[in-house]
């Protein structure tokens, strides 16, 4: 039995549909919540519902399960974020419960760029989740990805949503010069479920991604291109455009781009080409070869929901 942690994001789905497909039992851990979970449709889940700081809902969770895929992470909730309560203190939880459970392993899923020095909040709670599971005496594997696309994703979809509403000018942080190097959803998940099999992975850290390094602006034009629109970019100083993002956050609930978003582009977040053809002998997919999800999708869906979210929230306040 495998139990997976944030199994209702973009990348718990997939990987949940991959391990299902390779015959494994799964359990999904689910926050308690009011809202009805978005489960994963057509697959066979358990399904354990507790608090990622409740190490006996935890231990009850771990019963029976073997491995466990920590991908739980506060981060999709941009300034809201409790990074604090969900990705370091959660996690320390977990591997407590995993360490008194005798769970055979723990593969954790982090950012390229985790550091505890960081001045990004985001990739300093990584890195110190990171030193919870290689201390806690559980085997574990960490995998520190590039940042992730594909259909259904925060990344490419959020940035598509923002060049086709934004007037003929997009801007973008020092001439959206900084290198990341996108991984393929399935390439990801495809890396992830074969660890488990790869014992010589136990305790190690991987770093991964794509198998190109692409400027910020080259993405943005990469995505303008498939979805058939030109933009001019603008360069503007991070600084700034980080606090236009906050305050668009602010107004805008369920607004498509973060403050973590402008962190992460603060950077190269980049690591070796040959890593996966290496150590997984895997080729992995380019980028433009696999952005068909993005064409022709209507956007407008999209935009009346956050307008609708902005009316409700601006009622709640007064």
């Amino acid at each position: 039995m495998i139990l997976i942690t944030g199994g209702t994001g973009f990348i718990g789905k997939v990987l949940i549909r991959q391990l299902t497909e390779l015959g494994h039992p799964i359990r999904l851990l689910l926050q308690p919540s009011q809202k009805t979970p978005d489960l994963p449709k057509g697959m066979p889940l358990d399904v354990a519902i507790t608090s990622m700081n409740d190490e006996r809902g935890l231990r009850a969770a771990m019963k029976s399960v073997d491995a466990v895929f920590h991908l739980a992470s506060a981060e999709q909730l941009g300034r809201k974020a409790q990074l604090t309560q969900v990705d370091i203190e959660g996690t320390k939880s977990l591997v407590r419960a995993a360490s008194q459970m005798r769970i055979d392993r723990i593969i954790y899923l982090s950012h390229l760029g985790a550091d505890r020095e960081s001045a990004c909040p985001l990739l300093k709670a990584k890195a110190i989740a990171e030193h919870y599971i290689k201390t806690s005496g559980v085997p574990f594997t960490i995998i520190r990805s590039a940042i992730t696309y594909g259909n259904g994703d925060h990344f490419t979809n959020g940035l598509a949503f923002l060049l086709k509403f934004s007037p003929y000018f997009v801007m973008v942080p020092d001439q959206g010069s900084s290198l990341l190097q996108p991984i393929w959803i399935k390439d990801l998940v495809n890396v992830m479920a074969w660890t488990l099999q790869m014992h010589h992975t136990i305790n190690e850290t991987i770093e991964i991604g794509g198998p190109e390094y692409l400027s910020f602006k080259e993405i943005c034009e990469m995505i303008a291109r498939a979805m058939g629109i030109k933009r001019q970019f603008v360069s503007i100083k991070p600084v700034v455009l980080n606090r236009f993002t906050e305050i668009l956050e602010i107004m805008l609930p369920n607004f498509p781009s973060t403050v973590f978003w402008l962190d992460y582009l603060a950077a190269n977040r980049t690591t070796d080409l040959g890593n996966l053809a290496e150590r997984f002998s895997l080729l992995p997919a380019r980028m433009k070869h696999k952005l068909g999800y993005l064409v022709g999708k209507n956007y407008n869906k999209q935009f009346w929901q956050i307008i609708t979210k902005r009316k409700r929230t601006i009622i709640q306040w007064e």
